[in-house]
């Protein structure tokens, strides 16, 4: 008997994670007799860019427009047995695995493509897949064993602003970190732009109002792993530039920016920030805890 002919194939995949959940695509039952959950991805086209392909086989596997990293890992698997196209064929797989994500509004994941090699799309919980509650091929425990999360640190200015017994607050919307709670005003620097004119900036977007910026009070910090907004989980650590800020006495503040990670700002009484009854992230009782000091 001859030996079964040598097929090779090139394909691309997706880990996209969100939370405590990967997104999976089932495999037919002709693929697959019983339940088996992979990676959404596929096969690449002559000619097509591994990143564009890996979008396609998303975009048809689970519905969602997928945003995907610049690095990726390539994975190898070779069947000297496989089914191929009704045959008998020795396979060789070389599988290209990159970091994706999908926006945190996006719809629940469905199927588009009709008789394709995927019947279900769904999030499934991360430790049911390492614990092999949820049955997976081989691609998706070899993929999640070597997998890091995205590392970001981002450097941002934040306002106290008081009035009277009064903190100007903004909240995070559900966009953003956290969302619910209360924070200063502020945000990201942009690469070159000077803190201080960065935060006037964010103020006037978050809150509609001119400030004044003073001395720095504190440098605050945080780290978490988390869904960012635009739906990458990521490493997080955050340094915050805490500035004290004059705004004036008439001023109203009103959100400024539409479809942001701030979906109100207020004057906030600073007793129901002691007393938790108005939730608020750390920097917030950094940054008073820093005034209160310099205060005496």
């Amino acid at each position: 008997m001859s030996p079964p002919p040598p097929v090779q194939r090139l394909a691309a995949y997706a880990v996209i994670l969100r939370d405590d959940q990967i997104l999976l695509s089932r495999l037919a039952a002709r693929i697959s007799e019983t339940e088996l959950w992979t990676l959404p991805g596929g096969g690449l086209d002559h000619g097509e860019a591994p990143q564009a392909g890996v979008a396609r086989e998303v975009m048809e596997e689970t519905g969602l427009k997928v945003e995907v990293g610049d690095t990726a890992r390539v994975l190898t698997f070779h069947n000297p047995h496989a089914r191929w196209e009704g045959r008998r064929v020795d396979a060789w797989s070389v599988r290209i695995v990159y970091d994706g994500w999908v926006p945190v509004d996006s719809p629940a994941p469905r199927v588009m493509e009709v008789d394709g090699s995927t019947v279900d799309a769904a999030w499934k919980p991360l430790a049911a897949v390492l614990d092999g509650t949820v049955p997976t091929t081989s691609l998706v425990r070899e993929a999640l064993a070597g997998h890091t999360t995205h590392r970001h640190q981002r450097v941002a200015a934040y306002a106290l602003a008081r009035r009277g017994e009064d903190v100007l607050l903004t909240r995070v919307s559900a966009l953003g970190h956290h969302a619910g709670a209360w924070t200063l005003p502020g945000g990201g620097i942009d690469h070159g732009e000077e803190p201080r004119a960065a935060l006037r900036r964010e103020v006037r977007e978050e809150c509609g109002v001119d400030c004044e910026v003073g001395e720095v009070l504190e440098v605050h910090d945080t780290h978490f792993t988390g869904t960012a907004p635009g739906g990458r989980r990521e490493d997080f650590h955050g340094l915050h530039l805490v500035f004290r800020t004059t705004v004036p006495g008439d001023a109203e503040p009103r959100v400024g920016e539409v479809d942001g990670t701030t979906d109100a700002v207020a004057w906030v009484p600073v007793g129901r920030v002691r007393d938790g009854s108005v939730p608020v992230l750390d920097v917030v009782r950094a940054g008073l805890a820093a005034d209160e000091r310099r205060a005496h």
